[in-house]
């Protein structure tokens, strides 16, 4: 099999930071926002299969969901992250940016061998997911989006104060049973502290 480089860009995505826009007091990358992301959208999979489904509703494969949710923003490793302000400025940059990211999906599979690709066209190409493989994906991106910015207007940082207020209505109009479900049930762990989260699971345990 011949040598490939795909693997070793996607070890660069620790160097792509997220909302470069803003000032953070706590920088994230798109290699451990796509790891929550995964975590995240595998609940929502899980929480869909056992309490949400119905005879209206099919069943879904929770890995697949996480594998699939785990590559996208692969393509990240080539235009970079570009923020929503800037994203959705005007229709023509929108259109522009969304044919760079399909020809950065296309580049990416390509770097793969020739016998590997088809394995893979269903996690790097947008085109090619299944609708309701992305709209779990999708749900789960706008939660850790959410989580983020909820973290940083916690530490005092003003600066996400709008983008927190953008992105719950976004969280709302998902409608989504599942992720009603996930926020009552998880969100508010994500603000807690080590000692609270360690007391919270052993009322009898000490701070470290």
């Amino acid at each position: 099999m011949a040598k490939s480089k795909f693997f070793g860009y996607l070890g660069r995505l620790k160097w792509i930071k997220r909302w470069g826009l803003k000032r953070n007091t706590e920088d994230e990358n798109v290699m451990e926002h796509s790891w929550q992301v995964a975590t995240i959208a595998h609940a929502l999979a899980v929480i869909h299969n056992e309490q949400c489904d119905s005879e209206n509703s099919e069943h879904l494969d929770a890995n697949l969901v996480a594998v699939t949710a785990l590559y996208h923003d692969v393509s990240e490793i080539i235009t970079g992250d570009l923020r929503p302000p800037v994203k959705y400025f005007s229709t023509q940059i929108q259109t522009a940016y969304k044919e760079i990211e399909i020809e950065a999906e296309k580049q990416l599979l390509n770097m793969l061998p020739k016998k590997l690709q088809p394995h893979y066209e269903s996690l790097l190409l947008h085109e090619k997911v299944d609708t309701k493989v992305a709209r779990f994906v999708k749900a789960a991106d706008v939660i850790s989006a959410y989580l983020k910015c909820q973290q940083e207007v916690q530490a005092g940082n003003l600066e996400f104060r709008s983008a927190l207020e953008d992105v719950e209505k976004r969280v709302r109009e998902l409608q989504m049973p599942e992720v009603d479900v996930f926020m009552t049930t998880f969100n508010e762990s994500y603000l807690l502290t080590l000692d609270e989260l360690l007391n919270t699971h052993d009322p009898n345990s000490s701070a470290i």
